[in-house]
């Protein structure tokens, strides 16, 4: 069979014994994807029906003439369609009376860097960036909002935490550690301060911070505990498909909303497996998730789910901008081993650390090998053998494990959930 990886924005076909292959985790096909009137149409059907929430037209002074509205999207290292998903949120708004000067979309950045004014185009799109008030989300202007149960100090953008309507966009993914993407998480962490974030993703070690886990996760609880203190009003979130097409949206309550889709995203992305593989040949998904290893790191972390102790994974992933974090970058030039990594983030903390504190637990149970525009030196101190093309990847994993191990392929390891039975 040949299969198609994405690396960056270009396709690398894969030719495989049909024979050696396990499954490849991908969504059944549904035919075409669905064209650009479709996707509008499921967005307004979305807004038309919002689940637990009345409509932002039926929301009455909240959103209505006057009122001030934060709509927070994802910044350009997530998938999320924010210049599909915000024409026809604007047009709802307007028909609450909302007026354009008084809505001001924020791009969450969390801990990642500041756009580029073409960055922030390519995400909203030139007529929405002339007309509304796009903002990348600013730590150093925050305010504190309150404390959640678990201690953790909600600091928040101040125009997101001062709108009188806040509304968040998103894709639903899988998240190594709080179950799931979207939801209240595009406020916090999304536009938060480094030390709510850490205080945040600490919690990461605890029971029940898992993939695809949201009933018992102290680190889903958290983030939802936001809205004691400042209300998560509406939500528009999707599901994506392999070609970034919008599958599913759902709209309304910040939580039950967000569970639906959640279910949705199960439906079509969670594979139970009879047993683990002995290669498992991931792909982050291309462009954007694998702008650097930071991002791709979440491909490498669902794979670790599917292969066998003493198992390879190999990971496509073009990671151009290398580390993509400067915190998590000097733990892994700091570390002596993987394991030195594991031991060093259980006695102090630090966000970006805890990114490779994870690609160490994937360490731990497989070797990885790395295919990439990253460099060898990069990839290296990563403790990855770095290889020239997938070809020469199965190649060396077939040393390692035998000419006729068995290869699970995840063309979309970032969004797919492999699950191998007790």
């Amino acid at each position: 069979m040949i299969i198609s990886l994405a690396s960056g924005q270009r396709k690398i076909p894969v030719t495989l014994d049909d024979s050696r292959v396990m499954a490849v985790l991908a969504p059944a096909s549904a035919g075409h994807p669905p064209s650009e009137a479709q996707e509008t149409a499921e967005i307004v059907r979305a807004l038309e029906n919002p689940i637990g929430s009345p409509r932002l037209r039926d929301m009455g002074a909240l959103a209505g003439p006057g009122r001030t509205v934060a709509i927070v999207t994802s910044d350009v290292t997530r998938p999320c369609p924010s210049r599909r998903l915000l024409p026809p949120l604007l047009d709802e708004l307007a028909r609450a009376g909302v007026r354009k000067r008084d809505v001001c979309i924020v791009f969450a950045l969390g801990s990642h860097r500041p756009h580029t004014p073409q960055e922030k185009e390519r995400l909203v799109g030139p007529e929405i960036l002339s007309q509304y008030a796009c903002l990348d989300s600013d730590p150093a202007d925050c305010t504190l909002v309150g404390l959640t149960s678990r201690g953790t100090p909600l600091e928040i953008f101040r125009p997101v935490a001062q709108a009188d309507l806040r509304i968040c966009l998103g894709n639903i993914e899988y998240h190594y550690f709080a179950g799931y993407s979207g939801g209240a998480k595009a406020i916090f962490p999304g536009v938060s301060t480094t030390r709510s974030i850490q205080a945040n993703h600490r919690m990461m070690v605890e029971d029940g911070a898992a993939t695809g886990v949201v009933e018992g996760n102290p680190v889903r609880a958290d983030i939802e505990e936001l809205s004691r203190f400042l209300p998560v009003d509406f939500i528009l979130n999707v599901v994506l498909g392999a070609k970034k097409e919008i599958l599913k949206a759902v709209a309304g309550h910040f939580v039950a909303a967000h569970r639906a889709g959640c279910a949705f995203l199960d439906a079509t992305y969670k594979f139970p497996l009879p047993h683990a593989a002995d290669i498992v040949l991931v792909s982050a998904g291309g462009y954007p998730k694998d702008l650097n290893m930071y991002q791709a790191q979440k491909a490498l972390d669902n794979a670790r789910f599917a292969v066998r102790q003493g198992g390879v994974i190999i990971l496509v992933a073009a990671c151009p901008e290398k580390y993509g974090s400067a915190t998590f970058e000097r733990w892994i030039k700091a570390a002596t081993s993987p394991e030195s990594i594991i031991a060093d983030i259980a006695k102090n903390f630090e966000l970006g650390g805890h990114k490779a504190a994870a690609i160490a637990l994937a360490l731990r149970k497989a070797t990885v090998l790395s295919v990439s525009d990253m460099g060898e030196d990069v990839a290296q101190s990563l403790f990855f053998t770095p290889m020239a093309t997938v070809e020469d990847a199965l190649a060396e994993a077939d040393r390692l494990c035998g000419t006729d191990a068995r290869i699970l392929v995840m063309p979309l390891g970032g969004s797919t959930l492999p699950v191998v039975a007790a």
